[in-house]
């Protein structure tokens, strides 16, 4: 029996975070809020909601030796996630740098600092955390190397979750190994280049093409397509509607509880149902973290 329903690989930075009337234009310089520091970073945001929905979770990243990597480590502590996969030093923790306007919209720069130092050494050395999951998830916010990595060192039998976020070129055992590839539209059209098509039905069998098992493109308050590369069917799973507050880690959200429930042995379809709900309720409410829903209030929404 496997030890996690989860294993997440991937990024953990501190989010500054900034509230602005208006994202600025090129040289221009606009006033904002005060400044807050939350924990975030894809892979750290992807534990933290899987844990506080009740999955057994456990984080392989790199943090700095500082106030930031504490930070990091104590919010997912707090959440119940198992940090002994989490690598201490070689650089200063990763910071992203967030803007959000009233409509709850973000624009986020990155600096990934320890993130980058996440080496495929340090997967190789965490085969025990890896033959103990059900589902790995990873994000491209560490090395590709590594994420590559993380494809050939899990065990059979695991699956493997992607978001390409930050987008790039995907080598086709990576592409062959996602179950399913987690995107976008930005991503979407990124990864297809000239082939995108007109449409979130374009780019979901496109991206089949290029050989995941199965896509979820995401596609914020319209829910969800969902493709499925072994029976060739494509649905829409419509989200709930909600007041937006702020979309920051709603995506990260959404990739969790699709993992964790496919760990559960859901089929695709009805684990993007949960997932897109799971989304929505994370953006009524402030921060990335600090958004994610518990099982009862995903069931309350």
């Amino acid at each position: 029996m496997r030890d996690y329903d989860l294993l997440v690989v991937g990024s953990a930075n501190a989010d500054l975070v900034i509230g602005v009337e208006r994202r600025p234009a090129p040289g221009e310089t606009v006033l904002g809020s005060d400044l807050a520091v939350h924990p975030g970073g894809k892979g750290a945001n992807q534990a933290v909601a899987a844990a506080r929905l009740g999955a057994r979770t456990a984080l392989l990243a790199r943090v700095g030796d500082d106030a930031h990597g504490r930070l990091l480590l104590e919010s997912q502590r707090a959440a119940g996630v198992d940090t002994g996969g989490v690598q201490v030093g070689g650089a200063p923790t990763g910071v992203a740098l967030i803007t959000v306007d009233p409509s709850g919209d973000n624009s986020i720069v990155v600096s990934p600092g320890a993130n980058a130092r996440l080496t495929p050494g340090d997967i190789r050395a965490a085969d025990g955390l890896l033959a103990g999951a059900r589902v790995v998830s990873a994000q491209l916010e560490i090395p590709l190397e590594t994420v590559a990595e993380v494809v050939r060192t899990r065990p059979a039998g695991s699956r493997f979750v992607l978001n390409p976020s930050p987008p790039a070129p995907l080598p086709a055992d990576v592409l062959a190994a996602c179950d399913p590839l987690v995107v976008n539209e930005h991503e979407a059209r990124f990864t297809l280049g000239d082939a995108a098509g007109h449409g979130p039905a374009d780019w979901a069998r496109g991206l089949l093409a290029l050989g995941p098992r199965s896509v979820v493109v995401t596609l914020g308050a319209q829910g969800a397509l969902v493709a499925d590369g072994r029976t060739g069917t494509v649905v829409l799973v419509p989200s709930p509607r909600v007041d937006a507050v702020d979309t920051t880690g709603a995506g990260d959200a959404f990739t969790a509880a699709l993992a964790w429930r496919l760990s559960l042995g859901e089929d695709l379809a009805t684990a993007a149902a949960f997932a897109v709900r799971v989304g929505a309720a994370a953006v009524t409410r402030e921060g990335a973290q600090a958004s994610f829903p518990t099982a009862e209030e995903v069931s309350a929404l």
